[in-house]
């Protein structure tokens, strides 16, 4: 296998393993992000605590009422399998990079201004991971 082949199916297996990781932490509560207690099985909010305690600036009040919506949960977690799995199968990777690549957007969105640079951090980062993602799952050449 060429050099360039394994880069770009290791950046691949590592941002779907990012988001299928997250899914499977939060609904077991695995101890790292998210403990048994505070489980999606436990009956926690897999989104409470990112959105009560990381949101800040303009848009925190708005981002902190979304917190344990059961609707905004199963959008959330069926959007970490549904990424993740796109991204290990490398089937629907555009649809994958696009869900994804929302998902950081919000979680940007939800703690901006961000704390160590005046505009990026590394939910941009992985967007534009993504968007070359699914730029070269249509580039067959």
């Amino acid at each position: 296998m060429k050099k360039k082949k394994i880069v770009w199916l290791a950046l691949r297996l590592s941002m779907g393993l990012i988001f299928l990781w997250a899914f499977v932490d939060k609904l077991f509560g695995l101890g790292f992000a998210t403990t048994s207690e505070k489980a999606w099985i436990n009956g926690g909010s897999p989104t409470s605590g990112f959105l009560m305690n990381a949101t800040r600036g303009p848009l925190a009040e708005f981002f902190k009422g979304l917190s344990g919506m059961p609707v905004v949960d199963w959008l959330f977690m069926l959007g970490l399998l549904s990424v993740g799995l796109t991204l290990l199968l490398n089937r629907k990777v555009v649809w994958g990079a696009l869900a994804g690549s929302l998902m950081f957007l919000l979680m940007y969105l939800a703690a901006f201004p961000p704390a160590n640079h005046p505009l990026l951090d590394e939910h941009i980062v992985y967007i534009l991971v993504l968007a070359l993602l699914a730029l070269k799952s249509t580039d067959r050449s």
